[in-house]
């Protein structure tokens, strides 16, 4: 089983994935460093030379052959936040995955963002409507939406744990 954690960026989904994955000895994956690496760029260098739709695309691709890969197989992946906006990509998550969204206010997510927006392309102006116009996306994609607010991150593993078993 593929446990796809998905969520706008901020929300834990690297941070809480290893910890499952180490939980379950399995494999943990970050769908923006798959990309990084297939591409031979960071998300930054993508985004300036190839334009967001360039790197969805990746992205997509990219998704695709992890869910082929761990098809048979137990591992843990974190979606990019945008993850959802790439069409078919709900539907693909709800099929082929058990889709956890961690949910988080936008307060909660402009304080764990702040100062560490190296590296994010979107997280300048325009967080809250990126979020509005994302979530009910994250909501069409999961099978479970976790509240993160009150939650560490080992806590909320936990509770990814119980609700696969």
């Amino acid at each position: 089983m593929l446990i796809a954690l998905t969520g706008f960026m901020g929300c834990g989904k690297s941070t809480v994935g290893s910890l499952v994955a180490e939980a379950l000895g399995c494999p943990f994956l970050d769908l923006d460093a798959v990309v990084e690496k297939k591409a031979g760029k960071s998300i930054p260098q993508i985004f300036e030379a190839d334009g967001e739709p360039a790197f969805r695309r990746m992205e997509k691709k990219a998704l695709e052959e992890i869910v082929k890969k761990y098809a048979e197989s137990t591992a843990v992946l974190a979606l990019g936040g945008g993850t959802v906006t790439v069409s078919g990509a709900p539907e693909l998550l709800r099929e082929k995955t058990l889709c956890i969204y961690l949910e988080a206010t936008l307060e909660t997510l402009q304080g764990r963002l702040e100062g560490q927006t190296e590296g994010r392309p979107l997280a300048g102006g325009g967080m809250a409507e990126r979020l509005a116009a994302r979530e009910p996306l994250y909501r069409q994609a999961a099978h479970i939406t976790l509240e993160t607010d009150r939650l560490s991150p080992e806590e909320l593993a936990d509770e990814i744990i119980i609700s696969c078993l």
